[in-house]
């Protein structure tokens, strides 16, 4: 079972930033995708970004083109980070961290609110 401890959640105002972090222990899969999905109220689950064991990143539709957003790993401790800067109210929602394999594992997921 894949155990996750997230941080880095809150509330900024527009313009401002955050860095959301996610650590996985009881992972022995060797190959794996880490990263965010969010949700806003009344919308459907999305992809934020993903990183893979090789260093493959993917972002989501929603954040493509905003070179604000990035996500980092730490293969030596299974953390990943999702810098975010210029937040926008519409960004504003629960951030689900994640570990796939051939399943996923879901981490509680976090608040991040964006309002001035």
């Amino acid at each position: 079972q894949v155990q996750f401890v997230e941080s880095g959640g809150g509330s900024v105002q527009p313009g401002q930033s955050l860095k959301l972090s996610c650590a996985a222990s009881g992972n022995s899969f060797t190959m794996y995708a880490m990263g965010w999905y969010r949700q806003a109220p009344g919308k459907e689950r999305e992809l934020v970004a993903s990183i893979t064991t090789n260093e493959h990143t993917n972002y989501g539709d929603s954040v493509k083109g905003r070179f604000a957003i990035t996500i980092s790993r730490d293969k030596a401790k299974s953390t990943v980070y999702l810098r975010m800067n210029d937040l926008k109210p519409e960004d504003t929602a629960v951030y689900y961290c994640f570990l796939r394999y051939s399943i996923i594992f879901w981490a509680q997921g976090t608040q991040v609110t964006v309002s001035s």
